[in-house]
């Protein structure tokens, strides 16, 4: 998986889920995006415990676009701008697969002498006639 550094310009909207469940994307749901925290314990290891890694799941939403406003007292999610460790795969990654990922990222970050936030954001969308499973880490 390559890694690469991201500098996310403008924000993304999403429109909260009722019950998000990150590891159910299924062909037909639309983009999704979902935030989770990281556990304060790992988020400097070099090879951190990949079962809590993910500490808990912040929210999950539909993609709204820029201009949606909202129901009445409707919250607005977002990815917000930003940088960014990013990676991507042409395809949806299982649950193992993407903590795997969010391992790989963490220890890349490292590496490269950066300070990976407390977030991860998982979003599934389709583009270019493919599924694909993106995963953004604020940096500083």
């Amino acid at each position: 998986m390559e890694i690469q550094r991201f500098n996310l310009l403008a924000p993304l909207y999403y429109s909260p889920e009722a019950d998000p469940d990150p590891f159910s994307w299924r062909e037909g749901s639309g983009e999704k995006l979902y935030c989770f925290e990281i556990d304060e314990s790992q988020r400097l290891c070099f090879e951190p415990d990949a079962k809590i890694l993910l500490k808990k799941l912040l929210f999950g939403g539909n993609a709204a676009g820029p201009g949606h406003a909202g129901e009445a007292g409707e919250e607005r999610l977002e990815l917000p701008v930003g940088d960014y460790l990013f990676a991507q795969e042409r395809e949806i990654l299982d649950r193992d697969e993407i903590i795997a990922a969010a391992v790989e990222i963490q220890a890349e970050g490292l590496w490269q002498r950066l300070e990976p936030g407390n977030r991860l954001y998982l979003r599934y969308l389709f583009e270019d006639g493919r599924f694909v499973t993106q995963l953004f880490r604020p940096y500083s």
